[in-house]
């Protein structure tokens, strides 16, 4: 293994530049081997990091020397281990459950998650264990806005030939919101063409040929980390730079995780339409036209 080191010192007197070195290096993850040494594992990303920090340090008076591809003779990973960074993420999602407001504690631990996962540059049991309770709690608050909303199964999505899925009528849970919004735009747009929507009100009375999605049971719903409208992407192989991105969206914003930068205005233009259409067949319409918009949005920046 090889390491990054930074070895500085600054005067007694600037407290601001001593405080300002040390966040950043705190930040990024880096430990401190002894007062004034510092060290990350080495890569480009490090090395650009512990630049800055030599680079503000010497601006300030102070002098700072970077060595990089050092050999420990010692083992320095037990330093960087993060499991009292995660223990608290652990309790803090499982206490959350019982919470009223826990959406906003999953919304928050998430971000928190995703800021120590970061600079946890040996990753173990301790990540593990947290990213899967902060998932059940990303989960429960889910069901409990929709408890219809389906639960993923372990398994691999399977191919699927589109010439089976021509001129049918295909099922889904009433008043759709963005999983279902987005997928019934892709089943027209890329894979069935002629579809028809059954909105349902129970899954229990979907009719007997139709093709369901997005409800546990359905022929198309949650696979593993992937939210219906990723599972169609793949089942159909329809992957393309435009689509992916979508389908990152679309997962943030049905299940959590990463938001890209349009996911706000895109929620928001979403709940208006959901709060002024009540026919979902016109709802489903008028949200095409806006993940429409936003593929060859994509599309045209992929091609660029």
């Amino acid at each position: 293994m090889r390491w990054c080191l930074l070895v500085l010192s600054l005067p007694t007197d600037n407290t601001a530049a001593r405080m300002r070195a040390w966040r950043a290096l705190k930040a990024g993850g880096a430990v401190a081997l002894r007062d004034g040494v510092y060290a990350l594992p080495d890569g480009p990303a490090q090395r650009d990091q512990l630049r800055e920090v030599a680079a503000d340090v010497r601006a300030n008076g102070g002098s700072a020397r970077l060595m990089v591809e050092v050999t420990a003779e010692e083992p320095i990973e037990p330093l960087f281990d993060r499991s009292a960074d995660f223990a608290p993420l652990v309790e803090n999602a499982k206490a959350a459950l019982a919470q009223p407001d826990a959406a906003r504690s999953a919304r928050r631990l998430r971000k928190t998650f995703e800021q120590w996962a970061a600079i946890d540059f040996f990753p173990g049991e301790a990540q593990r264990q947290a990213a899967e309770a902060v998932a059940e709690l990303e989960q429960h608050v889910i069901q409990d806005a929709d408890p219809g909303e389906p639960r993923a199964a372990a398994r691999a999505v399977i191919r699927a030939d589109r010439a089976a899925y021509q001129g049918r009528v295909w099922a889904t849970r009433r008043r759709p919101w963005v999983d279902r919004l987005a997928s019934a735009w892709l089943i027209r747009r890329f894979i069935d063409p002629a579809a028809r929507f059954v909105w349902l009100a129970d899954v229990a009375s979907c009719p007997r040929r139709a093709v369901g999605f997005d409800f546990d049971g359905a022929t198309f719903s949650h696979v593993g980390t992937r939210v219906t409208f990723e599972v169609l992407v793949a089942a159909f192989d329809l992957g393309s730079p435009a689509l992916h991105r979508l389908g990152t969206l679309v997962h943030g914003l049905d299940a959590g995780g990463v938001m890209p930068p349009e996911a706000a205005g895109v929620e928001r233009v979403l709940a208006g339409m959901r709060d002024a259409i009540d026919d979902d067949d016109a709802l489903a319409l008028a949200a095409a036209g806006v993940f429409e918009g936003l593929y060859r949005s994509f599309d045209k920046e992929a091609a660029a």
